[in-house]
């Protein structure tokens, strides 16, 4: 092996802010993010939120210093696969760098990322805690680290769908290790479902599943794309023997890694992959050699099961993005605020606060979509019917447009930082590379918007939809002009939605997905503004509209508009606004 790079902590460490070249280097990212704190107590319990608080300020400087330190570490010493003991025994195990092994003992351990929605005693809080508190944390981690955010989530993912679908023995079986804090005990889990001619096409999954003479049932076959192969437990879609084509003949397993002597399962990782981003955290390709699987619920229903564990990592997609581009944002405007050129502060010359404005627009639009759709989940889960309709929409919308907005603020932001960031020893490349994945795992951009019609054509999506947003801009109080042209918004972006779902071909799924995302998005965050406490509401409020005026609103690129110099300032300095003083732009 290779002598692991490593970046000198001295570099890293330095913050010289008279030297030409800023760095942000050692920042606490819960507190360079002013606009964050004020939501929690809007999707939180006030107790829990104030529980959390210390817990997300220790978390914001570990991001922005050790942790950062670890996955920049981490991302030039990716794992590698072993195959072999020294002696020549078959043993298989994918050999981590240590800066990698520490960032998942703070994320599943210290931090509790994969067990907290599952059980009480995590960060000292005594029950369950709802999916927003989950979230929050896990929006602070992946601006640090993106790749590791994988494995956690399909590990809280593969521990909801079990808890959902499986036998009950299945269950008491598996989850007091799925949800340990014992980082040498726990089972991270892992998802098994890519083949060479099955990915997007889940119904040609050729992976064969049967009954031994002792009952066990066992699998063969090959899967593509497998993150995190070495994962204690994984879920696998397989085809039993006898059963029909498509999706509706599928049945979902559970596969462990060891049997239940301790010897390996039978299924070999043929190799790992060299990926463009996701590079600390390993995937691979697995052949299943008559592996020994447990059924989890109905046979022949593991496509609709599975569905459960891919929309709730959807959702995990859309806070990694969201993260992503606020650790863009974040960078992008520190340069901004700390370096000159022309004379000039960066953050003084107009073309580059248009382009921090558009950047802070997309950000601020994915973190709101956050925290709405994990509301609508938690109302699902407890049996809520029109929770369960928002939530259904609300998840594909966030991994459509959300995943995509990412990478371009991450372009953008290595763009403001220069040359500079186009150099793997500052983050913005890893940012840019990590962005293009979200948009291809858990459905490409294609099938995304495409599920978004499905919803709508299928469930009475848009309906309950219309409710939600309906409710909101009453509860946002705004202006009789500025409620009207929400209002307009939303019978537009309706009418476009219906037909597309109708539409041969499905022609204009993916203009009505954007639509659905921007119109509900500003709804969303004019509603935030009216509830959050502060002077802070009045940034939320001008944000809203600025999402209506530059992603829905029909413009015409040739003319000469305002430039809002005085309203980009206060948006830009991240400072408080008072609701009453946001003038009406739309």
């Amino acid at each position: 092996m290779l002598e692991p790079r490593r970046l000198p902590e001295a570099n890293l460490a330095a913050r010289d802010e008279e030297h030409p070249i800023p760095d942000n280097f050692g920042a606490n990212l819960f507190r360079a993010d002013p606009g964050f704190d004020p939501l929690l107590d809007l999707y939180l319990p006030r107790d829990l939120a104030n529980h959390l608080r210390p817990h997300l300020d220790r978390l914001g400087a570990l991001a922005g210093g050790r942790l950062d330190e670890l996955a920049r570490t981490a991302d030039l010493n990716p794992p590698e696969l072993s195959v072999r003991t020294r002696s020549g025994k078959d043993l298989q195990s994918v050999i981590k760098h240590p800066a990698y092994v520490e960032l998942e003992r703070t994320a599943y351990s210290d931090y509790g990322l994969a067990a907290l929605s599952h059980r009480g005693g995590v960060l000292g809080w005594s029950q369950p805690m709802p999916g927003a508190a989950k979230y929050a944390l896990t929006y602070l981690f992946v601006q640090a680290e993106f790749g590791l955010c994988c494995p956690v989530s399909m590990t809280d993912s593969l521990t909801r769908t079990l808890r959902k679908f499986g036998d009950p023995e299945l269950v008491s079986r598996f989850l007091p290790a799925l949800t340990s804090l014992d980082f040498d005990e726990m089972f991270q889990g892992a998802m098994f479902m890519t083949e060479q001619d099955a990915g997007s096409d889940v119904g040609k999954t050729a992976t064969r599943a049967w009954q031994d003479e002792d009952g066990n049932w066992r699998l063969e076959g090959d899967k593509w794309f497998c993150s995190n192969p070495d994962a204690g437990l994984a879920m696998v879609l397989a085809r039993p023997d006898g059963a029909q084509a498509g999706t509706r003949g599928l049945t979902l397993f559970l596969l462990p890694r060891e049997l239940d002597d301790g010897t390996p399962n039978h299924f070999r990782i043929l190799r790992l992959k060299d990926k463009m981003g996701t590079r600390s955290m390993a995937s691979g390709e697995i052949r299943l050699e008559g592996a020994i699987a447990y059924p989890v619920g109905d046979l022949g229903r593991g496509f609709v099961q599975m569905t459960d564990m891919i929309n709730n990592s959807r959702l995990s997609n859309g806070v990694r993005a969201a993260g992503l581009m606020r650790r863009a944002l974040t960078e992008a405007l520190f340069i901004s605020r700390n370096r000159e050129a022309f004379g000039r502060k960066l953050i003084d010359l107009p073309l580059m606060r248009r382009q921090l404005a558009k950047m802070m627009v997309w950000t601020e639009q994915a973190r709101t979509f956050v925290f709405q759709t994990a509301e609508a989940l938690r109302r699902a889960d407890s049996g809520d019917e029109e929770g369960r309709r928002l939530a259904r929409i609300l998840t594909p919308l966030i991994k459509f447009r959300a995943c995509r907005d990412a990478r371009k603020v991450t372009g953008d932001g290595m763009e403001i930082r220069g040359g500079c960031g186009y150099i793997e020893e500052w983050g913005d490349a890893r940012l840019v590379r990590d962005a293009h994945l979200g948009s291809i795992w858990e459905g490409t951009s294609n099938i995304v918007a495409l599920d978004v019609m499905r919803a709508i054509r299928k469930e009475d999506t848009l309906n309950a939809l219309e409710r939600h947003v309906a409710q909101q801009l009453r509860e946002a109080e705004l202006p009789a002009a500025l409620h009207k042209s929400f209002e307009d918004a939303w019978a537009k972006v309706r009418e476009l939605a219906t037909e597309a779902a109708k539409a041969p071909g499905e022609s204009l799924a993916r203009q009505a997905a954007s639509g659905l995302y921007h119109v509900v998005s500003a709804t969303s965050m004019a509603w935030e503004a009216r509830r959050a406490e502060g002077d802070g509401a009045g940034r939320r409020l001008l944000l809203a509209q600025l999402v209506l005026r530059h992603r829905v609103l029909p413009r015409d690129p040739l003319v000469n508009e305002a430039d809002d110099a005085e309203l980009l300032d206060q948006l830009l300095s991240e400072a408080p606004m008072a609701i009453d003083s946001v003038p009406t732009l739309v």
